[in-house]
């Protein structure tokens, strides 16, 4: 697995106030990157352009499944080995990358999953500790996997994992959806150690308590449409 054949994907809605140094601490790692704009009323696509970034433009907002999946079937058509995903709030740390990409080198898994438990969650608020918790415990039971983090946007596929990925939740339910989806492939799982930091922006931008419920609710649509 090479630099220029691994890609990460950022997706990203009205994020032109912080993509700059995102995408910035990404490229340091000589990655490609695929900024997926989705739908953004602001200077998201021109920011990611102005970074060399390859960028495609959903013309309505879809939600950050939709992006995730674009991201993956644009990957995958440049000829990916290696598929990462992002955020684009600037909460991620992109130092975390190549310890993904490395862990499915080193322990032939096709999903390396991001895990703030197992690793540090900066300023995280105890509200957003009991989401995650619950969430957690309410994916484990839905799919089989023994995780500590569920909802974590930061993770790698190899090009065979990331083809076993077809999300059709566009909402933030995709988290769930996706690790249906890795259960459902067979392939092997792992978790790595991450970094989370909570900001103001990144807390404000995130997934609120009052959403949850809508999770759920697309959660149990998606279960019985499966």
């Amino acid at each position: 697995m090479t630099q220029s054949t691994t890609w990460v994907i950022i997706p990203a809605y009205n994020e032109a106030d912080v993509l700059a140094g995102v995408i910035s601490r990404v490229a340091l790692h000589r990655y490609r990157i695929v900024c997926v704009d989705d739908g953004s009323s602001d200077e998201t696509a021109s920011v990611a352009r102005r970074f060399g970034c390859d960028v495609v433009v959903h013309p309505f907002n879809l939600g950050q499944g939709a992006a995730i999946q674009t991201g993956i079937d644009y990957a995958l058509g440049q000829g990916a080995a290696v598929v990462c995903t992002l955020d684009a709030d600037g909460q991620h740390n992109a130092d975390d990358l190549p310890r993904l990409v490395r862990a499915l080198e080193e322990t032939g898994a096709d999903f390396a999953l991001g895990s703030r438990f197992l690793g540090n969650a900066v300023d995280m608020p105890a509200a957003r500790r009991l989401l995650l918790i619950a969430a957690t415990f309410f994916t484990r039971l839905s799919t089989g996997l023994k995780l500590s983090d569920t909802h974590n946007g930061i993770r790698a596929m190899t090009r065979r994992g990331a083809g076993c990925i077809q999300l059709r939740q566009e909402r933030m339910a995709h988290a769930s959806e996706v690790l249906m989806q890795i259960r459902k492939s067979g392939l092997r799982v792992i978790e790595v150690p991450v970094t989370i930091s909570y900001t103001a922006y990144s807390l404000r931008k995130g997934q609120k308590l009052s959403s949850a419920f809508r999770v759920l609710a697309d959660l149990a649509a998606g279960l019985l449409r499966s």
